[in-house]
């Protein structure tokens, strides 16, 4: 993997289901220096408070057969949603000409949702991708992270 330059007033998103944080770096590509523009967080419960009812079951459309049909998870519906909306927020800042380069951190599922979202960006914004749950670390550790990529 080559080395992430990360230039002047490129930005970077660090995201998971739950929490995102927009970055933009203030200094140069030799000497990063991210600052925070922007947050998003939401809290999102366990599937079993968020669910209520018994699987549900379906009837054969040919004799007396029934079969329990799958459960679905709230929980990881809710964090593909939230991802969904980091992708409306990042497309309204490329289209605003705030965001002209991009690198996006986040889990390997959360990136395949973002991807996916972000399909139509035009070609050369998204820099680089770093499949690492990074959410959690403070602006100098993603900093000393970022720039020990290589």
């Amino acid at each position: 993997m080559s080395r992430i330059v990360i230039g002047r007033k490129a930005w970077v998103v660090v995201c998971d289901g739950g929490k995102a944080l927009f970055l933009r770096n203030d200094g140069d590509a030799d000497l990063v220096n991210l600052t925070v523009a922007d947050h998003m967080g939401q809290h999102v419960e366990a599937t079993r408070d968020l669910g209520t009812d018994q699987p549900g079951r379906s009837f054969s459309s040919v004799g007396s057969g029934r079969s329990a049909m799958g459960e679905t998870d709230w929980h990881e519906q809710a964090e593909a949603d939230f991802l969904k909306e980091i992708a409306a927020k990042i497309s309204e800042l490329v289209e605003a000409h705030e965001i002209k380069a991009l690198i996006l951190v986040a889990p390997p599922k959360a990136l395949g949702i973002l991807r996916g979202a972000l399909d139509g960006l035009p070609e050369g914004v998204v820099r680089a991708e770093v499949a690492k749950d990074l959410v959690k670390e403070t602006v100098p550790e993603l900093e000393k992270h970022l720039a020990s990529l290589e």
